[in-house]
């Protein structure tokens, strides 16, 4: 069993209090009391958790992610940079995996803030809005990859226009069925990017294709299989993010379908592999490391009601004719 404060008291012949005074350095407490203190603690080997002296000094040096897919690389980077500038000022980072399950969310939310961190920063993800902010109250967050109409900072992209730039380049290279693989119904990102395509096919007057996927590769493979398969095969092809166009082109390569000459595809994140996909994908980029190191900023210089927006830029590569 671990030694507990009482008997670090105990053998120091002090109050609970005093003990507390000396372990989060608050406080007067004269050097011959110090010195029995921290004599009695080195005795009893008595560790005093990081947690248990936040929890007393409302100062943790722990911040929450919570970030909704842990092996999308879009997301992983993000997290990357927010741990870079976090280590770089002190802080610990405690991550969290929601796997786009809401109960896992409100589960994640609900250790954080039993942990005592000090902010939370939430990346995608499916909840309420309101909802997060009351479970979470009053510890502070900022949210990525999320436009929030709270006091709460946000870091963004402007998605439906991301969106627009990609299906106006593949009808600028004269594709005529463009279809949309969407990501999970619940993603403010994907709804955003299904805004932005289904705006663009209007004004153009072109008909909407609009195949589900789940921003993973296997959304992307299988969407693909369907419309590839279909009697009226698309002639472009935007994916919601860059592990479902890579799908997409997996199911071409299978199925023989030439990218770009039988279809053109263009993705969104413009994810390391990206540039490695045969043939390469053109791609909307996000700036994802730039985007976890400014929430970090947001959260330590405690700026509320902060919005930054990056701009949405294409990337062009060999899976666009």
């Amino acid at each position: 069993m671990s030694t507990t404060i009482k008997e670090v008291a105990k053998l120091a012949g002090v109050s609970v209090s005093t003990v507390s005074r000396v372990i989060n350095n608050s406080g007067y407490v004269g050097e011959k009391t110090r010195k029995k203190i921290v004599d009695a603690m080195s005795e009893l080997n008595f560790e005093p958790s990081s947690i248990a002296r936040g929890l007393v000094s409302g100062k943790t040096s722990t911040i929450g992610l919570l970030l909704p897919d842990v092996a999308n690389p879009f997301f992983a980077e993000v997290a990357r940079g927010t741990e870079e500038a976090a280590i770089e000022s002190g802080f610990t980072v405690i991550l969290c995996n929601s796997n786009w399950d809401l109960e896992r969310e409100k589960m994640y939310l609900n250790v954080l803030k039993g942990r005592g961190v000090e902010g939370v920063i939430i990346i995608g993800n499916r909840s309420p809005e309101r909802d997060l902010i009351r479970m979470l109250s009053p510890v502070p967050c900022v949210f990525v990859d999320r436009k929030v109409t709270s006091d709460e900072s946000y870091i963004y992209v402007d998605h439906e226009k991301g969106a627009r730039i990609a299906t106006e380049k593949l009808i600028s290279i004269g594709c005529k069925r463009i279809a949309h693989v969407t990501g999970p119904r619940k993603s403010t990102s994907a709804r955003a990017r299904l805004s932005g395509y289904l705006k663009t096919m209007k004004k153009h007057d072109l008909e909407t294709i609009v195949l589900q996927g789940n921003f993973r590769f296997s959304g992307g493979y299988e969407a693909a299989k369907k419309a590839f398969t279909s009697d009226c095969p698309p002639d472009g092809i935007f994916a919601g993010n860059d592990m479902m166009a890579i799908g997409v082109i997996q199911a071409a390569n299978e199925l023989g379908i030439q990218v770009p000459d039988d279809v053109s595809i263009v993705g969104y994140d413009d994810i390391d592999m990206a540039k490695c996909t045969s043939p390469s994908l053109t791609t909307i980029r996000q700036p994802a490391n730039e985007m976890g190191r400014a929430a970090f900023s947001l959260f330590k210089n405690r700026v509320s009601e902060m919005k930054i927006e990056f701009d949405a830029k294409l990337v062009e590569r060999k899976s666009t004719k």
